[in-house]
């Protein structure tokens, strides 16, 4: 009996001592994230990225350092930066979607259309977020994605109504009705004049739809 205790007593030591040095860490860690934050606002956005990036040195899973420094790398004008740290910490944090949500605009941004377009519509995927859908359907016509557009609209139409969203499902309805027609006359050598003239409706519908 004695020994059983003092074999618990000695497992309990052991994960104290492993725990107590990642709490510290975390503890150190959350600390220079709101330094880096008080360097943000004083605008000293070479101090804050030092500061996040010490704070990874000491706890890589804090999102809050992961998001702040790609943050700070944005403002510092550097895209390609940022894009890679929300790559790092996605790597790190599988589930942190809305470091997925703002590296798809990095990859926007950086003309890495079909990357951006992959991501955002993981992250629309994840959050069931009709705001990122409504920038996926808008980057697919941008890329003249038509068919995909098209099938997210769709989507849109079907979240609006098992919301009871009307005004957001007649928008929708109009949409897809008008990308069917785009669509169904996407070969310019059957008609070509109609494609356009049917383009140029759908821009109207857009515009009075936003």
């Amino acid at each position: 009996m004695r020994g059983t205790r003092r074999a618990i007593a000695t497992g309990a030591a052991v994960l104290m001592a492993l725990v107590a040095p990642r709490a510290e860490a975390s503890s150190s860690s959350d600390e220079l994230v709101r330094q880096a934050r008080n360097h943000e606002a004083a605008h000293e956005e070479d101090l804050a990225a030092r500061r996040y990036t010490e704070a990874l040195v000491l706890d890589p899973a804090s999102a809050d350092a992961w998001l702040g420094l790609a943050s700070v790398r944005l403002r510092l004008g550097e895209t390609a930066e940022a894009e890679r740290v929300y790559a790092a910490a996605l790597e790190r944090i599988p589930s942190l979607s809305v470091a997925r949500a703002r590296r798809a605009r990095v990859r926007w941004a950086l003309g890495r259309h079909a990357e951006a377009e992959t991501d955002l519509e993981a992250y629309a995927d994840e959050r069931g977020d009709d705001a990122a859908l409504r920038q996926l359907a808008d980057w697919y016509g941008q890329d003249g994605r038509t068919p995909a557009q098209l099938a997210v609209w769709r989507r849109l139409l079907a979240s609006a109504t098992r919301a009871g969203d009307l005004q957001a499902a007649h928008e929708a309805e109009r949409m897809v009705r008008a990308l069917v027609v785009v669509v169904d006359s996407a070969d310019p050598a059957s008609s070509p004049a109609f494609a356009d003239d049917t383009r140029r409706a759908l821009a109207r519908i857009a515009a009075r739809g936003r």
